[in-house]
């Protein structure tokens, strides 16, 4: 069985300045936005070709386990892959997004890095992985997953 993460829940102290923010500086789309059962909106976004969204509301975290409810601005290291680093960051800019500079680490592949915080400060990375340009992500998963009903 394939197990998927395909939703991450991120603590905002305000949904709709969050909303607008991913949506117009950060170029995700909404999927949702309503009031998916009495008392509890969920505003879900997706980045431009990911499989995983996330998801801001109201009362999310009441649905959930756990002791301590997560505060605005404490997830970090949330991160975004792109196969050209300084288109993505023109494209950001040029939306308004405060995006650093991107950071060489090594020339290898996966090794070049920009960084960005949303306005509760959850803090994000975008990762260059020029590889993506020739080999998207959705195209391997496709035939991985052909390759396995091959072997049943």
């Amino acid at each position: 069985m394939d197990f998927t993460l395909e939703v991450i829940p991120l603590p905002v102290s305000d949904i709709d300045r969050a909303r607008d923010f991913y949506r117009d500086k950060v170029g995700f789309h909404v999927d949702i936005d309503q009031e998916v059962m009495p008392g509890m909106r969920i505003v879900q976004l997706t980045p431009p070709g990911s499989g995983c969204s996330i998801a801001l509301g109201d009362s999310i975290w009441d649905l959930t386990k756990g002791e301590t409810k997560p505060e605005p601005g404490s997830y970090q290291g949330l991160q975004l892959c792109v196969a050209d680093i300084k288109a993505a960051r023109a494209e950001l800019v040029e939306r308004g997004l405060e995006v650093s500079e991107p950071v060489q680490y090594a020339p290898d592949d996966g090794a070049t890095f920009m960084y960005f915080t949303d306005p509760d400060g959850n803090g994000w990375s975008i990762q260059e992985y020029r590889r993506r340009a020739t080999e998207p992500l959705h195209q391997l998963l496709a035939q991985l997953a052909a390759q396995r009903q091959q072997e049943k």
